[in-house]
């Protein structure tokens, strides 16, 4: 399917997944908003997106508070005029035993997860259904396939993403409405790198280009075609 020209709002689009994924859609001359909370690296992501010669902006809101969501949504579609591609990206996690992690934490995973995904798509998806056509790709995990030891937060608020996924993809299909589920495995992103979880090895360890290269992927199958779920997992193990 041609992209060129299509509009794209891709939340947590500043660093790691979010920015690999506004950069590929650039280069394939996507129109792209990109959202988050730190203005210093969305300047910096914008500047180089409009290097492909494609129309970039960006909002400044928190996905997990709902009065913010709302007005940086409607801001976004002012801008770009309307929209066809909605990636939830934005996501944050903590690791640690059950009982040793605080209440607040645990909160905040799911309210960003969960939540803010939910409010995001809450104030798109009248748009696509108006044009009775779109695609939203919600970026879950493995650890919403299996839970383990440590993650419970994190692994919870992936399992939810991939429950409101699916029940949603099911009730927008009529819409000619496509919603992915992506699970990958561990990326080096900003978020995994920072928290220790891998060193980064593009030798060994999915590198956030890949992932970009499957949402691609999935936008350019024909209409008549939908990748519902995808997972992406290293070939080391």
């Amino acid at each position: 399917m041609e992209l060129k020209n299509k509009k794209a709002i891709i939340t947590g689009g500043s660093r790691g997944l979010g920015k690999a994924t506004a950069i590929a859609f650039a280069k394939l001359g996507i129109d792209v908003a990109i959202t988050g909370r730190n203005e210093e690296k969305l300047q910096e992501t914008v500047s180089e997106l409009k290097t492909f010669g494609v129309h970039a902006f960006y909002e400044i809101f928190d996905v997990g508070n709902y009065a913010e969501v709302q007005v940086g949504i409607k801001n976004i579609i002012s801008n770009l005029g309307t929209v066809d591609i909605l990636v939830n990206n934005a996501g944050i996690a903590a690791f640690g035993p059950f009982n040793e992690m605080e209440v607040s934490v645990w909160e905040k995973i799911i309210q960003t997860n969960v939540m803010g995904m939910y409010y995001v798509t809450k104030e798109v998806l009248p748009y696509l259904i108006d044009k009775n056509e779109g695609d939203i790709i919600n970026v879950a995990s493995t650890a919403g396939l299996n839970g383990n030891a440590n993650i419970s937060a994190y692994s919870a608020s992936k399992f939810a993403v991939i429950g409101l996924s699916e029940s949603l993809m099911k009730e927008v299909r009529k819409n000619n409405i496509r919603i992915n589920t992506l699970t990958p495995s561990t990326i080096a992103s900003d978020m995994t790198l920072e928290l220790g979880i891998t060193d980064g090895n593009p030798e060994k360890v999915l590198q956030p280009e890949d992932f970009a290269q499957l949402i691609v992927a999935g936008l350019q199958l024909p209409r008549r075609a939908m990748m519902a779920n995808a997972s992406l997992w290293s070939t080391n193990p």
